[in-house]
């Protein structure tokens, strides 16, 4: 889980206010900048000629106004068939991971902890989730850091497949006896189901795994009626702690993703 180190010369202290979750508001879309033309000039007028001349028909035509073309915006990258996007590529490598005892990708091993999973799903697609860490943080605040400066950090709302989730609380990583480590694992969002249940994949002891949690029921584990899981267990009971299901230990999800395009409906 998140109590090995995910990235090296990080040490863990208590988590410290700066990287409590929090929400992010959201960004709004600037309108494009109006492009300021030159005024047209106007025709020169002759001095006024005295009372009783003759004017004299002007040979000149007056010159017709060509409209101009809106500026065309640069079309955005066609991607080629069969070419992955990030957030694709992170799931992928999430979901072929799930079975295996170590994270190994490209060839490239990675720490056998929580964090070291989701580098690695985001490392495929060529995401780093380092440089943003302040001394002290564990791997997860370090990671928690970085969805606050490169993406947005939210507690409100269905997730994305390929968000981060984050928990806290999942055991005594300080070893005081207390619940005050702050954030502890990390996982990655594989599905949401109709009923709000979010299948995240993340690594446990025992290798690669998924579980559930649904946030409208976090102290819920089995649904009455339909006899599903809806939360697993994510701490496990020891001295000073009783278990606690993936609901009840939730502290936020990030992305640091392109939104997912949005799914065609037909019409009725």
């Amino acid at each position: 889980m998140g109590g090995q180190m995910a990235f090296e010369g990080l040490r863990y202290r208590p988590l410290t206010p700066a990287a409590a979750p929090r929400d992010i508001p959201e960004e709004t879309e600037s309108p494009e900048p109006a492009i300021a033309q030159a005024p047209v000039a106007e025709p020169s007028r002759s001095p006024a000629s005295p009372a009783g001349a003759a004017r004299k028909p002007s040979s000149s035509k007056p010159t017709p106004r060509v409209a101009r073309a809106p500026a065309k915006k640069p079309a955005a990258p066609a991607r080629s068939e069969g070419t992955l996007s990030a957030r694709d590529t992170v799931l992928a490598t999430a979901r072929s991971l799930v079975g295996q005892s170590k994270v190994t990708v490209k060839g490239r091993p990675y720490s056998a902890d929580c964090t070291g999973l989701v580098e690695a799903a985001y490392a495929s697609a060529g995401i780093s989730l380092r440089g943003t860490s302040k001394p002290g943080d564990n791997g997860v605040t370090a990671i928690y850091r970085h969805a606050q400066a490169h993406g947005r950090v939210y507690t409100r709302g269905q997730p994305a497949p390929g968000d981060i989730v984050f928990f806290r609380e999942t055991y005594d990583q300080n070893r005081d006896g207390r619940r005050n480590d702050g954030l502890t694992h990390v996982g990655l969002v594989d599905k949401v189901a109709a009923d709000g249940t979010v299948t995240v994949i993340h690594r446990v002891k025992r290798g690669v795994v998924r579980y559930r949690m649904n946030l409208a029921q976090p102290r819920v584990a089995k649904d009455a009626r339909s006899g599903q899981v809806i939360n697993d267990t994510l701490r496990a009971p020891s001295s000073g702690h009783s278990f606690a299901l993936t609901g009840q230990l939730f502290a936020a999800y990030a992305t640091v993703l392109p939104a997912p395009a949005p799914v065609a409906v037909a019409s009725r």
